[in-house]
């Protein structure tokens, strides 16, 4: 089986005060998390601000990246678009850059057909001989990819795993269920990780880990040791941070988070703004709940 890891971040981009990008900060952050938790990193997703960064930025972060921590985490780039040929070209590029994997989102907005998601990640998975997660995020694409769908393309050498961030435990069972044992899923949904893995996922591409990574990997761990009475506990005290880091969009309620820590995160680009000083009040009295800060 593929060792991509268990708890991998999905990282923000951190930004400077003019929001170019922060190639120290990210360096900065991603060493921490690689300290804290984190098996590996997924770079230029959706928590990584991916609409706004330019494609020159998107190749240099995972060289920067790879460069400062590619011998402690793994390295995963997400190089999904909704354009076919635009996501082999990226692609393409992370694999001769050397990531560790690849991640491809579904298809947004223009919404094809089940058959057109999977000739898209068919001819995708042929650009490149690296491992691929497939991600599927129906609220945010406005398609979803169905559990049949993902079982035709685990039949695909390279095609290894699925973030499920679907939000429903029958299609979290269902894509267990057909796919091979090999076949890896991890939550997309901080909040779901424990209740996915009690139905076949393996751990979580998470979010909440920028903050709290060491203890979402004890949770994870505890689970794969049987532990659940310990993995249950832990859950439902990272609960409120689980919810309260998406009050607002993502990533900018992590992004304040960071802050509130003393770590490399900066604004987020526009569209995206800020949390407002309610939402900041939230964020903080969580955090200081936890100990965090």
């Amino acid at each position: 089986m593929i060792n991509l890891g268990n708890v991998i971040t999905a990282m923000v981009t951190p930004f400077k005060a003019d929001l170019s990008v922060d190639w120290a900060g990210a360096e900065k952050l991603a060493a921490y998390l690689a300290d804290n938790g984190s098996d590996g990193l997924v770079l230029h997703g959706t928590t990584g601000e991916s609409p706004t960064l330019t494609h020159e930025e998107e190749y240099e972060l995972y060289k920067v990246i790879k460069k400062a921590v590619g011998g402690k985490c793994k390295i995963i780039a997400g190089t999904g678009s909704n354009s076919t040929e635009t996501t082999i070209r990226s692609t393409k590029k992370a694999s001769e850059i050397g990531v560790d994997g690849i991640m491809l989102v579904v298809p947004y907005y223009n919404k094809p057909s089940q058959e057109g998601l999977y000739q898209h990640f068919k001819a995708a998975a042929a650009a490149t001989s690296l491992p691929i997660i497939l991600y599927n995020i129906p609220g945010r694409t406005g398609i979803n990819m169905t559990p049949e769908t993902t079982a035709r393309l685990a039949d695909i050498k390279n095609i290894v795993g699925l973030k499920d961030a679907a939000g429903s435990l029958d299609q979290t069972s269902a894509a267990r269920q057909l796919c091979p044992p090999d076949f890896i899923i991890w939550s997309g949904d901080d909040s779901l990780t424990l209740p996915m893995m009690a139905v076949g996922a393996t751990g979580i591409i998470s979010v909440a880990s920028h903050v709290a990574g060491k203890e979402i990997a004890a949770m994870v761990a505890a689970f794969h040791a049987g532990d659940t009475k310990k993995a249950r506990e832990l859950h439902l005290k990272l609960l409120p941070l689980f919810k309260v880091l998406f009050i607002a969009p993502n990533p900018a309620p992590v992004k304040y988070a960071l802050e509130l820590l003393g770590l490399p995160a900066g604004k987020p680009r526009l569209p995206l703004v800020e949390p407002t000083e309610s939402e900041k009040e939230r964020i903080k009295k969580v955090l200081r709940d936890l100990g965090l800060v």
